[in-house]
């Protein structure tokens, strides 16, 4: 499975594209299969995202995880802050990561 992610432009937070649009969580990404290239480009192009690129992700029964862990904590959000997380309140968020 191939997603698509970047960061958006007028707030900086980390974005993945939904097959139609950009969401802020990792769990709305839709496979892009062979078509992640051009999606980044016309996406970078357009300036709706910065820097998007494609990354290799696992099909879970909770959505799409990405297969990196650099990506699972741009997921996620910041390791330093559990408080500023996407999941704060979830006290198992962090094994999601590793």
């Amino acid at each position: 499975m191939k997603i698509l992610t970047g960061n958006d432009l007028t707030s900086g937070d980390v974005v993945w594209w939904t097959g139609s649009d950009w969401s802020r969580h990792v769990e709305d990404a839709a496979d892009v299969g062979e078509d992640g290239e051009r999606i980044a480009r016309e996406e970078d192009a357009a300036r709706r995202v910065n820097v998007p690129y494609v990354i290799d992700a696992t099909d879970t029964a909770d959505g799409p995880r990405p297969a990196h862990i650099k990506d699972r904590i741009r997921a996620l959000g910041p390791t330093v802050r559990p408080d500023l997380t996407l999941k704060p309140a979830d006290p198992a968020a962090g094994n999601w990561v590793i």
